[in-house]
């Protein structure tokens, strides 16, 4: 094993990692660790923070992103945790094929669902189903920096043996003098009757946790339809919806798509404007496009493959370097400032205004 002063940080292009452990954490649920090859490189991220993977699924690999369950402040591995949902086919090829010493191309760390980015004096952790991973990083990451901070970690599950990394975190809440843990379950089952808090998520039971909820920096993360429940009964209930943040890989139900720019309308009905093409540097190839469409869209009409998970501006996957000309870019997140001061764009949310050449 090398010192970290020999070693290089992993930067949030593309990588490659290798598994080293597999750990089954509940029924479809496993963990997975890994390292780059040859322990070349240690881990720098923000507890919380997402990576992309590519899978090699059949017939053609995907893309998946999976919120980190490991913790910064053990740099020599990261790990993810992941839950198989119905009709998954990374996920599910992850679990049935996935072992030691496999190697699978990586993307990120990247988002800033993270203490880290939006830290406060007492935090509200609320979570269910495999949404209880970004909350599991920063627990690690506050009980390895700051024991004494002031947490009250709520969990949802449908049943008992379903409460993922149970015995961490009753063995954390064990000596975190500040971390009080509310595990709640739908219904018990016969081989593990269930003595704790029955029911699903409501304000009742965000009371009974955390009485003082309006007083803490909410973190909340699971399903689509719980985390707008949640953000609902907080804000009926004179929470200030300010210091709410949620992770979430999907857009919102009542969210539209991603508009296409007032400009990009404009130059469409200006004949004087120059036509958008893609030039792409590394393959040699332009491709010619109209003004709504996206760089990403352009790759794949021209035959290329840009690398991309969400497709609406969230997880990174498909940042790539614009070298000339504009484009307008409407993203959720996934870049950084510094990063398109650098000249990065979002293939998938970004609009050529005339000519463009990416470096892809």
């Amino acid at each position: 094993m090398k010192y970290l002063d020999e070693m290089l940080p992993w930067n949030d292009r593309l990588q490659v990692l290798e598994c080293d452990a597999a750990i089954e954490e509940a029924p479809d649920v496993m963990t997975f660790s890994f390292r780059t090859p040859e322990n070349n490189n240690w881990f720098r991220y923000m507890p919380g923070q997402f990576i992309t993977i590519e899978i090699p699924a059949v017939p053609e690999p995907v893309m998946r992103t999976y919120t980190l369950s490991s913790t910064p402040s053990r740099p020599y591995s990261v790990s993810i945790t992941i839950k198989a949902q119905t009709g998954s086919i990374g996920t599910r090829w992850m679990l049935d094929n996935m072992r030691p010493g496999m190697q699978l191309k990586a993307f990120g760390p990247a988002g800033d669902f993270s203490l880290v980015s939006h830290p406060g004096k007492k935090y509200l952790f609320i979570s269910a189903g495999s949404g209880i991973t970004p909350m599991m990083s920063m627990t690690r990451f506050l009980y390895d920096t700051q024991p004494d901070s002031d947490v009250v970690f709520l969990n949802c599950a449908r049943s008992p043996d379903e409460i993922i990394f149970r015995k961490e975190l009753e063995l954390l809440a064990s000596r975190m003098d500040n971390l009080r843990l509310q595990l709640v379950v739908e219904r018990s089952i016969a081989r593990n009757v269930w003595s704790g808090v029955h029911g699903r998520i409501s304000h009742s039971v965000i009371d009974i946790s955390a009485p003082d909820f309006r007083d803490r920096t909410v973190f909340c993360c699971g399903p689509e339809p719980f985390m707008r429940a949640v953000r609902e009964m907080l804000e009926a209930n004179g929470f200030n919806i300010d210091n709410y943040h949620q992770e979430s890989f999907q857009p919102a139900s009542e969210t539209p798509a991603i508009p296409v720019p007032a400009a990009l309308a404009a130059a469409a009905s200006d004949a004087e404007t120059e036509a958008p093409s893609v030039i792409f540097t590394l393959s040699g190839m332009e491709v010619q496009c109209s003004p709504t469409d996206t760089v990403l869209l352009a790759a794949r009409n021209g035959g290329l493959k840009i690398p991309s998970a969400c497709e609406f501006g969230v997880c990174g996957t498909c940042k790539v370097k614009c070298l000339s000309g504009e484009t307008s870019m409407n993203h959720n997140g996934g870049i950084r400032d510094d990063e398109i001061e650098e000249g990065y764009i979002l293939a998938c949310c970004s609009h050529p205004l005339g000519r463009v050449e990416i470096e892809a």
